[in-house]
């Protein structure tokens, strides 16, 4: 199987890549709350998994490279928590820009931003459009609740999509970390889904902290999470960023 990892490949072989028009994947997450029992890590660690595999899973169509994780996101409504690392979007956007300058610099041009933390969202959409406009870079933004949220709701029993610390993290968690997941504190973690706190109106947005939909950090049922669902949940999620990474319509020039 191909190497991916940029961080495990070496310069002459990342000059190779380049010039074979390799799509580069920068994975974006977070390092915040997950609950009493998921680790903070979460996010990054199911978002480097998910870019990993599904650029193994492309690389024989469209040779594929994984950038390290940016792993401090926009989590400003989980500080109240406790554990949780964040950004200003300022800085956020600024990382993101010069990551992909550098990208350009050595010649790549095709650039997957994979997210795996909801706070990112409208961040990295902001950031496809203004490098689209300010580069020569085709970037594209995705988030895996998104991309594959057919697959996700096919795999899932009590939920139709992922939440946060709930059946489907907390699956990828088992099935990954088995061993940073406090199986004691699940009961103590479920936590009915009640809707979107930032969800206002009939489609609006209005920004709340996580508090206001939970009291432990939770949103979802991790009673009902198991490491067979999480397993069934990283292939089919990879599966679905690689049919985007091997697409050449994700690549065609507008």
């Amino acid at each position: 199987m191909a190497e991916v990892s940029w961080d495990r490949l070496k310069a002459s072989e990342l000059r190779e890549l380049a010039e074979a028009g390799a799509v580069v994947i920068i994975p974006v997450a977070a390092t915040e709350q997950h609950g009493p029992h998921l680790p903070t890590m979460t996010d990054t660690r199911i978002g480097f998994e998910l870019a990993t595999r599904a650029a193994q899973k492309a690389y024989a169509r469209r040779p594929t490279v994984v950038t390290p994780v940016v792993w401090s996101g926009l989590s400003e409504h989980h500080m109240a928590f406790g554990g949780t690392l964040t950004l200003r979007p300022s800085t956020f956007l600024a990382i993101l820009d010069d990551l992909v300058s550098a990208l350009l610099r050595h010649g790549f041009r095709d650039i997957l931003i994979s997210n795996s933390h909801g706070g990112n969202q409208i961040a990295i959409q902001q950031a496809a459009a203004t490098l689209a406009l300010e580069t020569t870079a085709r970037v594209v933004a995705t988030t895996y609740i998104n991309e594959a949220a057919d697959e996700i709701a096919a795999i899932l029993e009590d939920q139709a999509g992922i939440h946060h610390a709930c059946e489907g993290e907390t699956s990828m968690m088992l099935a990954l970390e088995p061993g940073l997941v406090a199986s004691d504190a699940l009961a103590e973690a479920a936590t009915p889904v009640v809707g979107k706190s930032t969800s206002v109106g009939k489609g609006s947005y209005r920004w709340r902290p996580f508090g206001s939909v939970t009291r432990n950090g939770t949103i979802g049922d991790p009673t009902r999470a198991t490491a067979a669902k999480g397993e069934a949940l990283l292939d089919t999620i990879s599966d679905a960023l690689a049919e985007l990474i091997a697409d050449p319509e994700t690549w065609a020039d507008a």
